[in-house]
């Protein structure tokens, strides 16, 4: 359910965008972001960071493709949000602190070297995706885009943690076993 919670905006976009058209497709982001705030605040009187950061992303470069009728803004919008994760993780880590250990370690033990690793591959990860979120902004039509958004890049992503998964199940398994 909370996948789906989490595709909410991203799946209305899509069929805004089939139906509509980029601008409309924008809008509709727009505000299934904000509804997807209002719910969450309704539901758990609490809104995750990560939820404030794709809103201000969206309202900032969706409103500036609506503004200035450029869907050149609304393309860099995930191009801006996997930069920013990785440059939050990144600055983390240069502090000191691991929030891919902040927020795994109650459910996995691992050691510190990997920790690191882990949160090293997902810096690279959300680099390399944003890297490709504008080639293919910028190689293909505002269509192939979308579906490339809608379909590839989640994709990816679900390739990728499928990648860390594996290499974490080695560790999984030597705790349940010595435990």
């Amino acid at each position: 359910m909370k996948l789906l919670f989490d595709l909410f905006p991203v799946i209305l976009f899509f069929i805004a965008f089939k139906l509509q058209g980029i601008y409309v497709a924008t809008a509709v982001a727009i505000a299934a972001t904000f509804a997807q705030i209002g719910w969450a605040w309704w539901r758990h009187r609490k809104v995750d960071a990560v939820l404030w950061v794709s809103l201000a992303v969206i309202v900032v470069f969706g409103g500036a493709t609506l503004l200035l009728h450029d869907e050149t803004f609304i393309k860099w919008k995930p191009t801006v949000l996997y930069w920013l994760f990785a440059a939050t993780l990144a600055g983390a880590q240069a502090l000191g602190k691991n929030l891919i250990q902040a927020m795994l370690s109650s459910r996995i033990t691992l050691p510190d070297g990997v920790w690191t690793r882990l949160n090293l591959s997902w810096i690279g990860f959300f680099l390399a995706m944003g890297g490709i979120n504008l080639f293919v902004a910028y190689t293909f039509s505002t269509e192939s885009w979308v579906s490339f958004k809608v379909f590839g890049a989640m994709g990816l992503l679900l390739l990728f943690a499928l990648a860390q998964g594996l290499m974490l199940a080695k560790y999984v398994q030597e705790e349940e076993s010595s435990g």
